[in-house]
């Protein structure tokens, strides 16, 4: 089912200063930084390998992470694996029975589509599938 490893996301408090960060002390410096006012959150992500780091930032309380934020503190927040067939993926996940968030994918960054596991139903971690064009 999955391919790779696609990203890490990261829950951070302030996008600008969790990218000096990563500039400043971990020598990642090339960094695009994406606005989506429509879900309450700003995105900066850079590329490491084949895989991204994307650290992600609620804009308002709004943000689907902001009370994970608000109680956990920065840090992981969720694994995204590739797949080659998100439809697919999540037709066999709810087959099995793993309680899903979307059973239906959404629009993701870069012309993506992505759909979200339960963390309840994968070991305690939010599971991202990520289906690229």
């Amino acid at each position: 089912m999955f391919t790779h490893i696609d990203h890490i996301g990261l829950a951070v408090n302030d996008i600008e200063s969790a990218v000096a960060f990563y500039q400043q002390q971990l020598g990642v410096s090339a960094w695009e930084i994406i606005e989506l006012p429509e879900r309450h959150m700003r995105v900066a992500v850079a590329h490491i390998g084949t895989s991204m780091v994307e650290l992600i930032a609620p804009t308002s309380p709004e943000a689907a992470f902001a009370k994970y934020l608000a109680e956990k503190g920065p840090g992981m927040h969720h694994i995204a694996y590739r797949v080659d067939d998100i439809h697919a993926a999540l037709a066999q996940l709810k087959a099995q029975g793993l309680r899903l968030i979307d059973e239906v994918p959404r629009h993701g960054l870069h012309d993506t589509l992505v759909a979200f596991i339960h963390p309840k139903a994968s070991l305690g971690t939010l599971i991202e599938l990520v289906q690229h064009p």
